[in-house]
């Protein structure tokens, strides 16, 4: 597979930055706000354009020399951005006009060697069109004025300009990568787990809580296998959840569980089990997916002796009892301890989330399960079990045909799940049992 071309979007504060990207992507892909900042880490997207596929980056507002922390981090996720990028799309505000902070930016994009198309947005009718000459001052060349909220001005130029050299896309590609969403609680650890798997500041972390308000893709191999990490807003209580960005980012973030392959849940050891976490367990089995507890800061679990892992699993299973199939690794993102078991596990959760069981051999185990523990009956009558196939996969999911749904007891649902997790396994992942009326053949 080619290489994708790369374009970094990059820009002061609340320019309309995520906005463009948003009309390039053709969804609301990326959080949009009037709050400055809300873009703080480097977003990948793939954009495609007249049967050519790119990739688009999308940056936090950065503002050189600015000592803020956070703002530190944003320009220098901006920086990494240009640096991985082929090309280069600044954008400034039509609207306000040039501010200082935009030369900045202009005096280090020119050094970076890129090749730079001087974007002028908010021109939203064509007196501010007009307006766009007053950027010439930049010395990044000509001006192209759009309006990215309305789509109008010179989007299509601009992107006719962009792709003009790049390769036109005739296969249709599939995504054979296993997607990890990393989940929990806010500041878990789960950026600093993204950093330590990639080697790479490739998303911001900070004591801060709250600092990922995207969710944000990367993408490893390791031994051969290609998996895509997903790194997410921490998810709070909904009480705690102000309205607006946050909110959203927890939207994202729940989204996010829904579109991965295998979920890996990050508790922070030093904090225990909350009901939090229970929650975002109930989350990730409702969507059907794949499921690893992580237990991250075990480094910093002091007096630890041989039997400390084993309690802490106990307590696991009494306060989550409904994710004794998940995996369960001890690991430490800061001195990467026991990191590589996240894709070993995932690669395992992932390939029982997408087992398929024979008929034959499924309906075999169902009648020695019924034989060895017949339901009880209710009112007269015994539930009978016909047969039993496999519908699908992701989770897993069984179709019983029964003589009656009614005599089917909760009990007895959970002893047939426990026989088939006993005979094909099923590690890491939940799975689905339904049941169906039948006639009963005379």
């Amino acid at each position: 597979m080619n290489r994708k071309p790369v374009v970094a979007i990059v820009g002061r504060p609340n320019v309309g930055k995520s906005t463009f990207v948003n009309r390039l992507v053709g969804a609301r892909h990326s959080i949009v706000d009037d709050l400055p900042g809300v873009t703080r880490d480097r977003i990948y997207f793939d954009v495609e354009w007249q049967n050519k596929v790119f990739t688009v980056i999308d940056t936090g507002g950065i503002i050189p020399d600015n000592d803020d922390d956070i703002m530190v981090s944003i320009f220098s996720q901006a920086q990494l951005a240009c640096e991985e990028a082929d090309k280069i799309i600044f954008i400034v505000d039509g609207k306000e006009g040039i501010n200082p902070v935009d030369y900045d930016i202009a005096n280090i994009l020119r050094k970076s060697g890129k090749t730079i198309y001087l974007v002028v947005n908010k021109c939203d009718n064509p007196e501010s069109l007009l307006m766009t000459s007053d950027f010439y001052s930049l010395s990044l060349g000509e001006p192209i004025g759009i309006s990215a909220l309305h789509g109008s001005g010179g989007v299509g130029d601009l992107l006719e300009i962009l792709t003009e050299d790049f390769e036109i896309n005739d296969e249709t590609e599939q995504d054979n990568r296993i997607k990890i969403a990393i989940v929990g609680r806010p500041n878990a650890g789960k950026s600093s787990i993204v950093n330590a798997l990639l080697n790479t500041h490739r998303v911001i972390v900070s004591d801060v809580s709250g600092t990922t308000r995207d969710s944000i893709d990367s993408f490893v191999d390791y031994n051969g296998h290609e998996f895509t990490i997903v790194d997410t807003a921490g998810i709070r209580k909904k009480s705690k959840v102000d309205y607006g960005v946050e909110k959203f980012a927890v939207d994202r973030a729940i989204r996010s569980i829904r579109d991965c392959d295998v979920a890996l849940l990050v508790i922070d050891a030093t904090l225990g089990i909350s009901d939090q976490d229970k929650k975002i367990s109930s989350i990730i089995t409702e969507a059907g997916k794949g499921i690893i507890v992580a237990i991250n800061k075990w480094d910093l679990i002091e007096d630890k002796q041989s039997n400390t892992i084993n309690k802490f699993d106990k307590k696991l299973s009494a306060d989550i009892p409904f994710l004794s199939y998940a995996s369960k690794i001890y690991i430490s993102a800061v001195t990467k301890q026991r990191l590589t078991q996240i894709f070993e596990e995932s690669l395992k959760a992932y390939e029982q989330a997408t087992k398929r069981v024979s008929t034959g051999l499924l309906n075999k185990v169902v009648n020695e399960a019924y034989a060895l523990n017949p339901p009880t009956s209710i009112k007269g009558k015994r539930l009978k079990i016909f047969y039993a196939t496999q519908a699908k996969t992701q989770p897993p999911t069984f179709i019983f045909f029964v003589n009656s749904e009614e005599l089917v007891k909760e009990s007895y649902k959970k002893y047939l799940e426990n026989k088939l997790r006993e005979a094909f396994g099923f590690f890491g992942t939940p799975i689905r049992i339904s049941f169906r009326e039948r006639k009963e053949k005379k």
